[in-house]
């Protein structure tokens, strides 16, 4: 099998030799196992499923909520000879029969499908009566309510594994830490699944940042030095991409704008634009770039602080897929903390989920203010060791320390002794020996920490707590 599997790889997908763990993966799918497969962008997740769904007999389904992406990989893969087609909300009622057809005739290997369409009664059904050599669950992260990108219609796919429970599942992301790797393992109820964790490192890619001051010129300041190259800005509104699109453009930088306010056929072509464009600055919400194969972006900039690390790592892991050098460039400001505090305030989510996603708010803050190397910091968040990395920001030009162990001290022993159950707003009120209603409901102005951090103010004993969460 693993001598089919390189044939493959070399003479239909034209690459010398397989990368990382892709060669033990598609063996455990040829063997009909299950698998969780964590690969950083641009590692060669799709090439995973695809060389096994050409080796199994039948065909594969692969689930991804992605039209964009859907569109590119099938039109790659019938450019290879392989017969790959989608099935989703943009195809007519007599393309998709056709496709049916197709299925039904037994003549496709691969087909790419959004999850709420699987879902469907008459489509599970036709499937039952079709072969099937593989089911691959591409972002699989989106099942995760504790993720970055969660995906009401992925809850529905646990379904799979009792309607198909002899044909192999493949679930695949990019970012996710321990908790929403458990969660996706129980949503998709996989069976005695085997768990590939591959680097999460991108050396190519240089990370900085600084501190929000004067957006727009430190932005310009940035792009001067990517004159002529492809490159993804990212803001938090859909009104600053507008602006800073049409400021962009204003500065003779060739800019588009694009998010979700925009028409289905406004965001077709300015992605189509990006993709085949090699100077083009697209400037969009988050709502952009997932899946986008475009290997020469080579820079990721967000004029304003994401919502968590693991969003963080896969926007900024667009830039660089060819492996030549790019950079990850961020300014944030406290008022970015304030805006998503906000967001999370007001959203109805659980009060649960809104404590985790505070919480990792917290962590990208720290990460941002980190004093070591911030692809150490990184590369730790995801549980994997590393040393310092010779290129990023901090390790180029190591910011100026001070020692701060009897402050940590300080901070430490206030934690234990309001017994580890409040926030940092409520600690920092009892170093510095604030009478509120909070204090002096749990008579903490009796503890021996009360009072004992008055010669820092607010804004320095935040910048402590984030280097102590940010240092674990």
């Amino acid at each position: 099998m693993s001598e089919q599997a390189d044939t493959l790889l070399k003479e239909t997908f034209g690459y010398a030799n397989f990368r990382g763990q892709q060669q033990s993966i598609i063996e455990n799918a040829i063997q009909g196992n299950d698998a969780l497969v964590l690969m950083p962008t641009g590692g060669g997740k799709s090439l995973c499923y695809q060389i096994s769904a050409l080796i199994r007999e039948g065909m594969a389904i692969v689930v991804s909520p992605l039209i964009a992406l859907m569109q590119d990989q099938v039109a790659a893969l019938q450019q290879l000879g392989i017969n790959a087609a989608f099935l989703n909300s943009t195809l007519s009622s007599e393309e998709q029969y056709h496709i049916f057809n197709t299925i039904r005739q037994r003549q496709l290997d691969i087909l790419y499908i959004a999850p709420e369409r699987l879902l469907q009664h008459n489509t599970l059904a036709s499937f039952n009566e079709t072969p099937l050599s593989l089911i691959a669950i591409d972002e699989a992260h989106c099942v995760s309510q504790w993720g970055h990108d969660f995906r009401e219609d992925y809850l529905g796919l646990h379904i799979l594994s009792k309607v198909f429970p002899d044909v192999p599942k493949m679930a695949l992301t990019a970012t996710a830490d321990q908790r929403t790797r458990n969660e996706i393992l129980n949503q998709l109820a996989l069976h005695n699944p085997k768990v590939f964790v591959d680097s999460f490192d991108r050396p190519n890619i240089r990370y900085i940042v600084k501190e929000k001051t004067e957006a727009r010129s430190q932005l310009l300041d940035f792009l001067s030095d990517h004159r002529g190259q492809s490159g993804i800005i990212y803001c938090m509104s859909r009104n600053k991409v507008d602006k800073t699109a049409a400021w962009l453009k204003e500065q003779k930088i060739n800019a588009l704008p694009y998010h979700a306010g925009m028409t289905k056929e406004q965001r077709a072509n300015n992605q189509m634009r990006f993709i085949y464009e090699t100077d083009l600055v697209m400037v969009a919400t988050i709502a952009f770039g997932m899946g986008i194969d475009k290997p020469d972006v080579r820079f990721v900039a967000h004029l304003d602080l994401p919502k968590n690390i693991e969003a963080y790592y896969q926007e900024t892991g667009r830039a660089g897929r060819d492996g030549a050098p790019a950079e990850a460039w961020m300014i944030y400001g406290l008022q970015d903390v304030v805006r998503i505090s906000q967001m999370l305030q007001e959203s109805t989510a659980a009060e649960e989920h809104k404590r985790v996603q505070h919480s990792k708010m917290n962590s990208i803050l720290a990460w941002c203010e980190i004093t070591t190397c911030r692809r150490k910091a990184l590369l730790d968040y995801f549980g994997e060791q590393s040393e310092g990395c010779g290129n990023c920001d901090i390790c180029l030009n190591p910011p100026k320390t001070w020692n701060a162990t009897i402050e940590a001290q300080k901070f430490l022993s206030n934690i234990y002794r309001t017994r580890q159950r409040f926030g940092v707003a409520h600690l920092i009120d009892v170093l510095r020996g604030q009478i509120t209603e909070k204090v002096t409901q749990f008579q903490h102005h009796h503890l021996s920490t009360f009072n004992i951090g008055a010669d820092r103010n607010v804004k320095q004993w935040r910048s402590i707590a984030r280097q102590l969460i940010a240092q674990g």
